[in-house]
């Protein structure tokens, strides 16, 4: 007879926030959460311990990524302004050549 293997689940970050938060919220034992959401006890704090560890992320990060837009920009204006100026001075020494200028 043939052992089928058992198929690993896979969770969406909600669930795993919501577990996270539930387990925070210490209003069940993690017992009781497991049977709630058929999880092994150490899955729940291993998630419970990734989310506290990774908390920092939701205040800073909307910081940083307005910084390094900024940062992207300016470069991408400083390249833009270096292109224009290049072609200012092309289009200078060709209207010298041709004496319009």
């Amino acid at each position: 007879m043939k052992k089928t293997r058992k198929q690993r689940r896979k969770f969406t970050s909600e669930f795993k926030t919501q577990v996270a938060l539930a387990a925070l919220k210490e209003r069940e034992t993690l017992s009781e959460l497991s049977k709630r959401f058929d999880l092994h006890p150490n899955q729940i704090s291993k998630w419970k311990q990734e989310f506290l560890s990774k908390a920092n992320v939701v205040f800073s990060n909307k910081e940083e990524k307005t910084e390094k837009k900024q940062e992207v920009d300016i470069e991408k204006l400083y390249t833009k302004i270096g292109q224009l100026e290049m072609e200012k001075e092309f289009l200078k020494k060709n209207l010298k050549k041709h004496n319009l200028l």
